[in-house]
């Protein structure tokens, strides 16, 4: 009886989803199609066409409009009434998780939404050339951002980094890899170093520094110096006077 009533409840809570789902009066169509029920996978550059509209004959010369993440978008006089069409091209990362919503004109209850999912990698490639002193700071960073997430692992001279031996801290935010050194030391930490990121989605990619320590110079004290200078210009100026004051005393 209670597995009966179970079955019961989650047929019906089915049918009210269902209900709720098509009470709106809209439909969007997308190309590419719609997955999951409100989703639109793409990649970047590509487009997306999207169609709204009404699933009531008498909402057929209702006015539609169109929102991007809530704010209006503006449509041709032609593309309102009954059906309307909407292009994304070509596909950019603002697109990415951009919500586009159909809706009935003066009745925003009347609606229905996708949402768009993007597929990007993380754009690595090249070498890049640093230089810093020796006891200085040295920081390396990669862009890892991409739809799905990729692995990311750091190399040092075409193998795996310890992190104990170096003394190296590894940060990631899921936006950019750094890779830092507190303090250098020429004979540890010059060399190449290589940032990998890898995933099934979008294979292996990475980014080439080369890093090379230079000796640590001595900083002029600049300010300090000139402060000194004006010390000294001031007590040489002063004892001039005076001694010219004495002179004009003694001529009188």
């Amino acid at each position: 009886m209670d597995k009966m009533f179970w079955v019961v409840s989650v047929c019906l809570f089915q049918l009210v989803v269902y209900t709720a789902a098509q009470t709106s009066g809209l439909v969007v169509q997308s190309v590419p199609p719609v997955i999951g029920g409100d989703m639109v996978k793409t990649k970047l550059k590509e487009i997306v066409s999207l169609t709204c509209e009404s699933a009531a004959r008498e909402e057929a010369t209702t006015e539609l409009e169109w929102l991007r993440n809530g704010v209006q978008v503006s449509l041709a006089e032609g593309n309102k009434l009954g059906r309307s069409s909407l292009c994304v091209s070509p596909v950019t990362l603002e697109d990415h998780a951009a919500i586009f919503t159909c809706q009935l004109k003066g009745d925003a209850s009347v609606n229905a939404s996708v949402t768009l999912d993007i597929t990007y990698a993380p754009v690595l490639s090249g070498l890049e050339e640093v230089s810093v002193e020796e006891e200085a700071e040295l920081a390396l960073e990669c862009d890892v951002h991409a739809n799905p997430f990729v692995s990311v692992s750091w190399q040092q001279h075409g193998k795996a980094l310890d992190l104990s031996e170096g003394k190296f801290v590894v940060t990631n935010d899921g936006y950019k890899s750094r890779l830092t050194v507190l303090r250098v030391d020429r004979s540890m930490h010059q060399g190449t170093y290589e940032c990998v990121t890898s995933s099934d989605v979008h294979g292996t990619q990475s980014k080439t520094f080369n890093a090379t320590v230079t000796e640590k110079t001595t900083k002029f004290p600049l300010m300090p110096m000139i402060a000194g200078l004006v010390v000294v210009f001031c007590t040489i100026l002063l004892a001039v006077v005076s001694r010219w004051k004495k002179i004009t005393q003694c001529c009188k």
